[in-house]
């Protein structure tokens, strides 16, 4: 049998250990369990707002930051049947619909108090306006 990491498009090597490495580390750090669902999304943005009103700096948070948005592309391409795209080391999920998404900017954005993990996976996976 076929794993599913097996099948997958080589641009997903990186933001599949991204988010595997995110999920690791709200385990056993926050003792948060992230499954890949949309509903975990709502606990990654509670995160991503408590780091925000710690102040920490961008520098000391990128790399959980890119995990998280990572985690989110493949809550996206899981739910929707999409796919990772990589281009110059920028990483984004399309839709079988044909749009594109680009998660780990959505999870800097959170970090800014200008978006939501939870509601960018809502409209890839449902239709709606945040398409990229």
């Amino acid at each position: 049998m076929t794993t599913q990491q097996e099948t997958r498009p080589s641009a997903a090597a990186k933001p599949v250990r991204w988010a595997a490495d995110a999920v690791a580390a709200m385990r056993e750090g926050a003792r948060l369990r992230l499954d890949y669902s949309a509903r975990s999304l709502w606990s990654v943005d509670r995160v991503i707002e408590e780091i925000r009103r710690e102040e920490a700096p961008y520098a000391a948070v990128e790399l959980v930051l890119r995990g998280f948005g990572a985690y989110t592309g493949e809550v996206i391409v899981r739910q929707t049947g999409g796919e990772w795209w990589a281009t110059g080391g920028d990483y984004w999920v399309r839709t079988p619909d044909g749009r594109i998404w680009d998660p780990i900017e959505e999870a800097v954005r959170c970090y800014t108090g200008d978006g939501s993990l939870r509601l960018l996976c809502r409209d890839a996976s449902g239709g709606g306006p945040r398409a990229q």
